[in-house]
């Protein structure tokens, strides 16, 4: 099923994720840049709608305000009871009372003003709130990062520990599988710069030059194989099988080879012009679903074996 929610312009954004990696304290909210039209609901409030009715109510009884309100009435709640909350011990209703809007953007505002940098709802007169953000549209700057390694650490030892049991009780296991015979293939896949997953694959001057979906193949393991630079081969493994031209390379490791990740445009109703002028494979055709990483339980995306023969 696909539901109608907004496109990206019609959304507000606050990154969360690149900030993560930011050597600075820093934030930028982005308002939307087009208004939808009436009748089309946001994504959050399509979900509130969903989970209304998941739990039994009549679509004519669902109020979406007054769930977003209850929802964000148990996140106040929630901080007002936290030893390390700058609001502990604050009325919820209060917190309600004095954060506006709705959705998202309230919960981002809640963010903000308990965050390190936020005027802790009038407890930080000078601290930061939303609306700062909204006047700031280059966004805002707090300054350098300071180290809280010793004040964020929870770890047991109270050090980083880099070798936790559940990984080192995976070693032999690993040890064993380094000594598998070259001629059991496995298949990695690889990111490019001038695609970021599949994001630019529409842009015509990016797609330019060379073909980038190629299957990498060590010289050592092209030789064993049959394989030629510009050949086709066809990649097997227990659930696919593609066909996809041969790029022979000492970057990689005899017997790993190396798809990238992102393409595959061909399918019916692809409606991107660009993309499917050079749709190239899509490597998760070849993963097995119940294929894990046995550490983690995740599904495995590399190191998936293959036989590799010419096409």
């Amino acid at each position: 099923m696909i539901l109608p929610g907004l496109s990206p312009l019609e959304q507000p954004h606050y990154d969360d994720l690149i900030w993560s990696w930011a050597i600075r304290n820093a934030g930028k909210y982005s308002p939307a840049l087009f208004e939808p039209e009436a009748g089309r609901p946001a994504e959050w409030q399509i979900l509130l709608t969903l989970a209304a009715l998941l739990q039994g109510q009549k679509a004519e009884d669902v109020n979406v305000r007054a769930l977003d309100d209850l929802y964000f009435a148990g996140l106040a709640a929630l901080l007002t009871q936290l030893d390390d909350s700058p609001i502990r011990g604050r009325d919820p209703a209060q917190i309600l009372a004095e954060t506006p809007g709705c959705g998202p953007e309230r919960i981002l505002d809640l963010q903000i003003r308990t965050g390190p940098w936020g005027d802790a709802y009038g407890a930080r007169p000078e601290g930061l709130r939303l609306e700062h953000l909204r006047e700031r549209p280059n966004g805002v700057d707090c300054g350098a990062l300071e180290p809280r390694l010793q004040e964020v650490l929870r770890t047991p030892s109270g050090q980083v520990e880099l070798a936790p049991p559940y990984l080192t009780a995976d070693v032999a296991r690993l040890r064993q599988r380094l000594g598998r015979s070259e001629a059991e293939l496995v298949l990695v896949s690889r990111r490019q710069l001038r695609s970021n997953n599949s994001w630019l694959h529409n842009v015509p001057a990016l797609m330019t030059g060379r073909e980038r979906c190629t299957l990498l193949v060590h010289p050592r393991d092209a030789r064993r194989l049959g394989l030629r630079e510009g050949s086709c081969a066809r990649v097997r493994s227990k659930v696919g099988e593609l066909a996809v031209p041969v790029e022979i390379s000492d970057e990689m490791m005899p017997g790993v080879v190396c798809l990238p990740h992102g393409f595959g445009h061909h399918r019916p109703g692809t409606r991107l012009r660009v993309a499917s002028a050079r749709p190239g494979v899509c490597n998760n055709l070849l993963a097995p679903g119940e294929l894990l990483d046995r550490p983690s339980g995740n599904a495995v995306v590399n190191g998936i074996p293959v036989e590799v023969a010419p096409a």
